[in-house]
């Protein structure tokens, strides 16, 4: 009987060394979560005011626009749908130029969302958040990697910080937006001349 080669896996943690530490290290994790809490909140809030922007441009209520939002299954499909409407539908290039920037800066901050969504997160022996590896495959040279690594240093934390700053100031953009594209959109309906 040969044997047994040895495990390519990693070692699992020392949960009973984790569980005895982790009270000392309670604030800094507690500091992690809070901000990635935060951007998930206020990411989650300002991709749903995309609804409105497609009620807007379906002509259709809520109830509608929030069914074609949910049955497409990705943002990506959402805002793409968002752009193509708004060619067909926007005229005003100071309102489509607008909206095109709102799109653009919500996208940016869906990257960093989706990377602490979709990542495993390493704790040291004191139960410390140091480090994310991204879940998903990276070419780079004409390699395969699995995963960026990133530590949760400051730098980061204040990445994360800053990140929910522009979730607050993209929110009251889009509140401020809304009403320009709906008065944009009433102004170009067609009038009705069919007789009564």
């Amino acid at each position: 009987m040969s044997a047994r080669p040895p495990s390519r896996l990693p070692r699992p943690p020392d949960f009973e060394a984790l569980a005895a530490a982790a009270p000392a290290s309670a604030d800094r994790r507690t500091e992690v979560l809070a901000l990635i809490g935060h951007l998930v909140f206020s990411w989650s809030n300002n991709e749903s005011l995309f609804i409105y922007v497609l009620m807007l441009l379906l002509d259709t209520d809520e109830v509608s626009a929030a069914i074609v939002f949910a049955t497409l299954n990705t943002t990506r499909a959402r805002l793409d749908l968002v752009q193509r409407l708004a060619k067909a539908k926007v005229a005003d290039r100071a309102v489509a130029g607008e909206l095109d920037d709102l799109v653009a800066r919500f996208s940016r901050q869906t990257k960093l969302r989706n990377d602490l969504n979709h990542c495993m997160y390493t704790v040291d022996a004191e139960g410390v958040i140091t480090h994310t590896q991204l879940m998903k495959l990276e070419e780079r040279g004409g390699r395969l990697s699995f995963g960026r690594v990133r530590g949760m240093d400051a730098a980061r934390r204040a990445e994360l910080a800053e990140a929910i700053r522009e979730h607050g100031a993209l929110n009251r953009d889009l509140w401020s937006f809304l009403p320009r594209l709906e008065a944009h959109l009433v102004d170009r309906r067609p009038v009705d001349r069919s007789p009564a």
